[in-house]
């Protein structure tokens, strides 16, 4: 399944989901409740996800936690915030250099403005 094929069902399943749940939730709650989702597609879903950051060969640790991998190929990083700010971007093109993933979601917006 593609990238993009991914981010269609990813962004169906968010809308379905803000629909019936409304805005302002803990992000963990959204996040629950996509995988769920995602799973009921028939979608591969890795929570909280260690992302490894590797310097000169080596593994140097846990440098960060994606929320949502899917299939392996794609990146949803959740937020629940009045205000998307640039550094939620930042944040996740940081996961996809890091993982050489090409695609992911920098933030559902999942409050009210």
């Amino acid at each position: 399944m593609t990238e993009n094929k991914i981010a269609e069902i990813v962004v169906n399943c968010a809308f379905t989901i803000h629909k019936g749940m409304g805005p302002g939730l803990f992000e963990s709650v959204y996040e629950e409740v996509l995988a769920y989702e995602l799973e009921n597609q028939g979608l591969t879903v890795e929570r909280q996800k260690v992302i490894d950051v590797e310097w000169d060969g080596v593994k140097l640790g846990a440098g960060f936690k994606a929320d949502i991998i899917v299939n392996g190929k794609f990146i949803i990083e959740l937020k629940s915030v009045e205000k998307v700010q640039p550094v939620h971007q930042k944040q996740l093109l940081t996961y996809l250099k890091l993982t050489n993933l090409k695609l992911g979601l920098p933030y559902l917006k999942l409050t009210n403005d």
